[in-house]
C-alpha cells in the first residue's frame, strides 16, 4: 500500500508538469504535420451558398417548435397564427383538424385547440 502512494506521490507532479499549458494557435503558421500543415475539420453541413434557402419544414415540425414556447402565452399563439392564419366565423362548429382552429375568434379557446392537437402530433426525428 504504501509503495502505491509513493508511487502516486512521484508520479502525479510529473503528470502535471508534462500536461503544461500549450499557446494560442497563430492563423500565420498553422500546425504543421511534416512539411504539410495540419488539417481543420469543419461542420458537416456545407455552408450555405448565396441565393440558396434553407429546406422547408412541415407543418408538423413548425408546430413541435411552437411547443417549445411556454403553454398558454401570446408568443405561443402568435407561432400558431403564422402556420394557419386566423379566419375567423362568427359561430365555428367543433374543430376536427388543427386548421379549423383558425376559425375560433376568440384567442384563449383558438389556443386550446392548437394545443389539443399539437399535443397528439408525434415527436418527429430531427
Amino acid at each position: 500500500m504504501r509503495k502505491i502512494i509513493l508511487a502516486l506521490a512521484l508520479l502525479y507532479p510529473a503528470a502535471a508538469l508534462a500536461q503544461g499549458t500549450t499557446p494560442l494557435a497563430d492563423p500565420a503558421n498553422p500546425p504543421m504535420v511534416g512539411d504539410k500543415p495540419l488539417m481543420q475539420v469543419g461542420t458537416k453541413k456545407p455552408p450555405a451558398k448565396q441565393g440558396e434557402k434553407a429546406k422547408p419544414q412541415s407543418a408538423a415540425q413548425k408546430l413541435q417548435a411552437c411547443q417549445e414556447i411556454d403553454d398558454g402565452t401570446k408568443e405561443r399563439l402568435n407561432c400558431y397564427d403564422e402556420i394557419f392564419a386566423p379566419q375567423p366565423k362568427p359561430k365555428p362548429a367543433a374543430a376536427k383538424a388543427m386548421k379549423e382552429c383558425r376559425f375560433v375568434k376568440e384567442e384563449d379557446e383558438r389556443l386550446t385547440c392548437y394545443n389539443g392537437f399539437a399535443n397528439k402530433i408525434p415527436k418527429l426525428p430531427q
